[in-house]
């Protein structure tokens, strides 16, 4: 086995980091240090750890060409876009907004007779396993209101996104958050399953593939260790009949495209009322051909490669598939495409659900279209995957997609946009999309846990 984990740029195939991954005895002492001083980062006032948490993202934010340039070369995000700081900041600073109000007391009764309530406490130690396609937003995500609630947080990142956990580590520590309260590790996979099945955290939060998040429920078998999961999607997008399909096209499509289709919740389904679907198909396709697939270094790049050479083999499969079966491509190959991680993006007709890429996730920049009938017919089509994550409705009459945002099962359901995350609502799935409750006043109780407190005056 290893002892290393490398970073391979997408940009060239360079190993541009290699970080030692810890022995067992270094990743058992780290959870130890980590418990250890979750007592006293506790007892700190809550206004405290929030300050110190605030002023950990204002770090972050003194470097973000730095940031902007270091993804570009680790996971290939065209720096045109400038990083993730905007998404993180405004994270980080909702939770601390909303943090009195989530984790304040709920008082039952307060009477010369009885003192009733329910207070929440902080799960302990928090183990974060955070993926490379949104790195320091994702991360951010728990890491934030871990602290905040008074947990310690132990934080493993990506291979493909080692240099993330440093980074934060680093502004973390130089705001003044104790050392020992939130830790970098580089970790095996199965050091993270020994420390999990060790119940070295009360908490794990892991956002990956379907088969890594089984790997945490496996390893936590037995420990009522709590782990929550969020494992991407086959998000769906409908174009009702009362659309605008050029607005529809323009959203769906950055929806599908952005970020070379490495998004949770980008759109890889889009079905279009069969009296739009021309409209609709000719501004996509216009799209699309605009980008400019290159170097994510160069300003005028649009989309860069996708994050490793393999995942871009998985696309190129799933669409090689689709045409053997019928389906046909509307975009030419680009010449930039290299046959490894620079690759064309993709639209397809003439898809079906007995298609992998109507099917599997992709993550990658296709998608495949369909012509719908009505709305029952979208509604079954949308439904028609193990995957639960976003989906989005594309109309003018609110109440047409509130009754049919009901019919689906998914976690969150968008009206004229899609591929968002909005901190005051819960971000969850269903299915084999995973379990959990991130951000939102539920982000805090799921960090947290209740203690009552029935006391009988004398």
């Amino acid at each position: 086995m290893t002892n290393t984990v490398k970073c391979i740029s997408p940009i060239d195939g360079s190993v541009y980091a290699e970080r030692a991954l810890f022995s067992e005895a270094e990743a058992f002492a780290a959870a130890a240090r980590a418990r250890g001083a979750q007592p006293a980062w506790a007892a700190r006032p809550l206004s405290e750890r929030i300050d110190l948490v605030l002023k950990a993202v204002e770090f972050v934010g003194q470097s973000t060409d730095r940031m902007a340039e270091e993804l570009a070369w680790q996971m290939g995000r065209p720096i045109r876009y400038g990083g993730e700081f905007g998404g993180f900041e405004e994270r980080a600073k909702y939770m601390a907004e909303i943090a009195e109000t989530a984790l304040s007391a709920e008082v039952i009764e307060e009477s010369d007779r009885f003192i009733r309530r329910i207070e929440r406490e902080p799960q302990g130690v928090v183990l974060v396993v955070a993926p490379w396609n949104y790195p320091y937003m994702t991360a951010i995500n728990t890491i934030a209101p871990a602290l905040i609630a008074g947990n310690t947080v132990v934080l493993k990142h990506a291979a493909q996104t080692l240099l993330v956990g440093e980074r934060l580590t680093e502004a973390f520590h130089q705001a003044g958050v104790p050392e020992d309260v939130f830790q970098n590790v580089f970790l095996s996979h199965e050091t993270t399953a020994d420390l999990i099945a060790g119940r070295m955290f009360d908490f794990v939060n892991f956002t990956g593939s379907v088969a890594g998040g089984q790997a945490m429920e496996r390893a936590a078998a037995g420990t009522f260790t709590a782990v929550a999961t969020e494992l991407g999607g086959k998000d769906p997008g409908y174009v009702r009949a009362d659309a605008d399909p050029v607005m529809a096209a323009e959203g769906l499509i950055d929806g599908a495209m952005f970020n070379s289709g490495q998004c949770c919740c980008g759109i890889e389904r889009i079905y279009v009322h069969e009296s739009l679907f021309d409209a609709f198909l000719a501004k996509a396709v216009e799209i699309v051909t605009g980008y400019t697939l290159g170097n994510p270094l160069e300003q005028e790049t649009t989309i860069g490669p996708m994050a490793h050479a393999r995942f871009a083999a998985e696309v190129r499969a799933q669409v090689s598939e689709a045409l053997e079966a019928g389906a046909k491509a509307h975009i030419a190959t680009f010449p930039q495409d290299d046959g490894g991680s620079y690759l064309s993006p993709q639209i397809l007709t003439g898809v079906t659900h007995e298609m992998r890429v109507m099917r599997d996730e992709s993550f990658g920049p296709v998608v495949g279209i369909m012509a719908v009938k009505d709305d029952k017919e979208a509604v079954k089509l949308m439904n028609d995957s193990r995957f639960g994550l976003t989906a989005s409705i594309w109309t003018n009459d609110a109440v047409a997609a509130e009754k049919i945002g009901r019919q689906l099962r998914t976690g969150t359901v968008f009206m004229n946009r899609c591929d968002y995350l909005d901190p005051a609502l819960c971000w969850t799935g269903c299915k084999d999309t995973g379990r959990g409750a991130g951000l939102s006043i539920l982000g805090f109780h799921a960090l947290t846990r209740p203690k009552s407190y029935h006391l009988k005056k004398a």
